[in-house]
């Protein structure tokens, strides 16, 4: 009896095999983490219970928070906030300086310039005081 082609057993490659054993292994790990993840959270409920504290929904929410926020890695700004706040109001200044001259200029019907004229301001609250 000869046997078939078909129905002998195949033998799969060394890369395949190494690739397989690879795969087994990734998943193996990620068990273990969520596995260590798991008990890290009972150990902390179980640390609360001990303190006293009853396990509800709230302690264990906030108990989620207090662990995201240890996880969590500090964010680098690439501008500071102090340079954001120095920005704004350097724009804003921008913005009123240029908001001046067009309403002086260009709906007053005089020279923008002036509009940054201490006398012209000047003139301005005079006239409003003696109303």
């Amino acid at each position: 009896m000869s046997i078939k082609q078909s129905e002998r057993p195949v033998k799969e490659s060394k890369t395949k095999q190494k690739q397989t054993s690879a795969k087994q292994s990734t998943a193996a790990k990620e068990s273990r983490n969520e596995r260590a993840t798991r008990k890290e959270q009972k150990a902390l409920q179980k640390q609360a219970t001990d303190a006293g504290n009853v396990t509800n929904r709230k302690s264990q929410k906030k108990l989620r928070k207090q662990e995201k926020r240890r996880k969590k890695k500090p964010r680098r700004r690439v501008f500071p906030i102090w340079l954001r706040v120095i920005i704004i109001l350097l724009l804003a200044a921008a913005a009123f300086i240029i908001g001046i001259m067009i309403g002086y200029g260009v709906i007053g019907e005089g020279v923008p310039k002036d509009a940054l004229n201490k006398e012209t301001w000047q003139h301005i609250v005079d006239i409003v005081k003696k109303k």
